[in-house]
């Protein structure tokens, strides 16, 4: 016998339409589950990967100039500090 899980929140519509889903590509609900995590994994690890590692869109001193007048900014009337 299978482990079963739930997922609490999963509309009626969201469960309809993930159930047609795997039908239509053949697959078990935990297959195309795991496929779907795997997916985005990979889309968010490649994502963190060029912020992190892409080229650089400004200089660390522009970076600093740019918190130095941030700073000053919040010190304003109105903004919290």
């Amino acid at each position: 016998m299978e482990n079963v899980k739930t997922i609490k929140g999963v509309d009626g519509e969201t469960w309809i339409k993930f159930k047609e889903l795997a039908a239509k590509k053949r697959m078990r609900m935990g297959d195309l589950f795991g496929s779907i995590i795997r997916e985005y994994e990979k889309i968010s690890d490649d994502f963190w990967e060029e912020i992190l590692s892409g080229e650089r869109r400004i200089s660390d001193e522009e970076a600093k100039e740019m918190l130095r007048a941030v700073k000053e900014l919040r010190k304003e009337k109105g903004f919290r500090i």
